[in-house]
């Protein structure tokens, strides 16, 4: 047990050590290949481009700088395929620091609405719809300094940013119930992640692992059950999405990613979202900015294909194959039409239920042809990726969501019962979601600020609801979720709420309306992967196309994501146009040791590593030094961060 102890306790002085080093060698070492300067900017002061044109900044300096326009880029077009949040982030910077014009940008775009995964529509046949949430933090670089530039819809003279600033200040997010127990008990959400010494240790050893000795790897390949167990695993499944058979890669980057945010986990105090639903605070004020600018939007246009021309190492689109309106038509293409590509999709092929009909058999799904068009294009090049990957296993890649709708005063008491506000004030209700942490279905439900929709009745409320296991039969309704209709999904839900069982069916009947949505490939990119799997966002040798999304690949960052969608958007029309301007580094705080101390500290629920006990050799040296460090300034940091302690000397 000493010996354990020991060891967790020099893996968190390792991480400090590890932390500093890598800022070090962030700042001062020279990269050797184009891949590697991808990942660091050369010494201070001289921010070298990549072989893309693409470098990375901090700092506000580059931030608030306006680029010079890109010679020569009136004579230049750009086709962006889809109209998900990475195309109009693109689009928008192609207007914004390329200056392209706005009749020269054309997206094309298979359904009849914009937005992609971000929506939120009121169904006439069906009702409200969300198939998914945004949950967005401070650290959202490339996010910000967009939305920055897009104005607000509700907000006169303010901007998206401004709006949804002044919204999470005035109303800061958090959760006063993360998860509960026996049909709507408070699960004992006081902070505490109740990880063994080995469940730590396994987490340490994980952040400190190369790259490519995960790819392919799961997270069941390096984690065991003294994390699954644990509260931190139920936290971390359910906001993230992740299953135990999830890439480790992923997992890791996620972990570095956010780690300042550790002590927010269990009550989403990390966390902030927009006022609406996020097509109508997000997707539809790009739209209104880009048509302003005289952006061309071409609905029920399918890309089927984008055909390269290969010459040697040189990679040209030279035509773009689709289907408008189911007219097969070919749109050719020279070195001057930039081709923008987001490839693969999470919500491809959903699958809609109703009240009253299960997301099964004939049910409506909608396609897009998003994982045909990757594979037509992989089939090219390897260098454009492995599509099969990430598509080919949806019993892996599946889970469901559903929005219920209510008005009624006996649910809506219930709800405020567990998550202790009054869901119908307009602020922050659950915080997040509210996991049900005996529920076979593993079931989560939230609620966002009401109305979620702009469209909403004053005294209705939406609900979102979410499982990450479709195919086991459920506590209340004995059928898997997959098969459930919307009428079954709500009494399931109402069971976790603790309503008397005799009341379930007439409520969820008569007082409250479901759509489910099954999608098929919604953490598809969390699936192991390795090394080319994913396509750069810039190929090698491609001098007309980009991928955008969350399967083209850009150092560091996490995908599902709003964040990535807009970060591969901006190195995208930044790597083909030309734009000399950083794009701002993914938030660095993984190198910063105050932040390793903290999250070091609230990963042990509070405990130092330094109040464990060492080796005895190493034990008597301990009080000394701590003596001799408590002296200088290194001490003051260990004591802000709850590393060093009264009485510990």
């Amino acid at each position: 047990m000493g010996k354990s102890k020991w060891k967790v306790g020099m893996a968190s002085a390792l991480a400090v050590g590890a932390g500093a080093a890598a800022v070090v060698a962030g700042r001062k070492k020279k990269s050797k290949t184009h891949k590697e300067s991808n990942y660091r900017n050369t010494e201070r002061g001289k921010q070298a481009k990549n072989s893309k044109g693409i470098y990375y900044s901090s700092g506000n300096y580059e931030a608030f700088a306006r680029p010079e326009k890109p010679e020569g880029i009136e004579g230049k077009s750009a086709y962006l395929v889809g109209s998900g949040l990475a195309s109009l982030a693109a689009a928008c910077f192609l207007v914004r620091d390329a200056r392209m014009p706005g009749e020269n940008i054309h997206i094309l775009e298979a359904m009849d609405v914009a937005g992609g995964a971000c929506d939120g529509i009121n169904d006439p046949s069906r009702g409200y719809v969300m198939r998914g949430g945004r949950e967005m933090e401070d650290h959202f670089e490339c996010l910000w300094d967009l939305f920055r530039s897009i104005p607000s819809l509700e907000v006169p003279d303010a901007s998206v940013l401004d709006e949804y600033y002044w919204l999470n200040k005035h109303d800061p997010n958090y959760s006063l119930c993360r998860a509960t127990v026996n049909r709507g008990e408070d699960a004992h959400t006081d902070g505490k992640f109740r990880l063994s010494q080995k469940g730590s240790m396994e987490i340490m050893k994980l952040f400190f692992m190369k790259d490519e000795d995960l790819y392919d790897k799961t997270i069941e390949d390096v984690f065991d059950d003294e994390v699954f167990r644990s509260d931190f695993w139920l936290y971390w499944r359910t906001m993230f999405a992740f299953e135990n058979w999830h890439s480790a890669l992923e997992m890791k980057r996620y972990f570095q990613r956010f780690i300042h945010h550790i002590g927010g986990l269990p009550d989403f105090s990390a966390l902030k979202f927009t006022r609406y639903n996020q097509y109508e605070s997000l997707i539809l004020p790009m739209q209104k900015y880009l048509e302003g600018a005289g952006v061309q939007f071409q609905f029920g246009t399918e890309v089927t294909n984008v055909r390269f021309e290969m010459e040697g190492e040189k990679k040209t689109a030279r035509a773009i194959e689709c289907k408008v309106h189911g007219e097969v038509q070919e749109i050719p293409l020279t070195e001057d039409d930039f081709v923008f590509i987001t490839n693969g999709s999470c919500t491809e092929g959903t699958i809609y239920g109703d009240q009253n009909h299960a997301p099964t058999g004939d049910a409506e799904v909608r396609n897009s042809g998003c994982w045909s068009l990757w594979k037509n294009i992989a089939r090219q090049d390897p260098a454009f990726g492995h599509p099969e990957k990430f598509c080919s296993n949806i019993e892996k890649t599946n889970w469901e969501s559903a929005t219920v709708t209510t008005s009624n005063e006996k649910i809506i008491s219930y709800i405020t019962k567990i998550c202790k506000r009054d869901p119908r004030t307009g602020k922050v209700v659950t915080g997040g979601i509210v996991s049900c942490r005996d529920s076979s279905w593993l079931l989560s439900w939230t609620i966002n600020r009401q109305g979620q929709f702009k469209g909403q009745k004053k005294d209705e409320i939406c609900v979102w609801v979410y499982s990450l296991f479709t195919d086991v039969p459920g506590n209340y309704v004995k059928k898997p979720m997959k098969e459930c209709t919307g009428k079954e999904i709500t009494e399931e839900w109402l069971y976790h709420l603790g309503i008397p069982v005799e009341e379930i069916p007439e409520l969820a009947e008569h007082h409250a309306n479901c759509t489910p949505t099954m999608m098929p490939y919604i953490t598809a990119f969390f699936m192991p992967r390795s090394a080319g799997d994913r396509p750069d966002v810039i190929p090698d040798g491609c001098v007309n196309a980009a991928f955008l999304g969350q399967f083209a690949e850009t150092p560091r960052d996490t995908i599902f994501t709003t964040e990535y969608s807009v970060r591969t958007a901006m190195e995208a029309v930044y790597g083909l146009c030309g734009v000399d301007r950083g794009v701002p580094e993914v938030w660095g705080s993984v190198y910063d040791v105050r932040e390793l101390l903290d999250s070091t500290v609230k990963l042990m629920d509070g405990k130092s590593p330094l109040e464990m006990p060492l080796p005895k050799p190493l034990e008597m040296l301990k009080k000394p030094l701590l003596k001799k460090a408590d002296k200088t300034i290194i001490g003051k940091l260990l004591r802000d961060h709850g590393v060093l302690k009264d009485g510990m000397i």
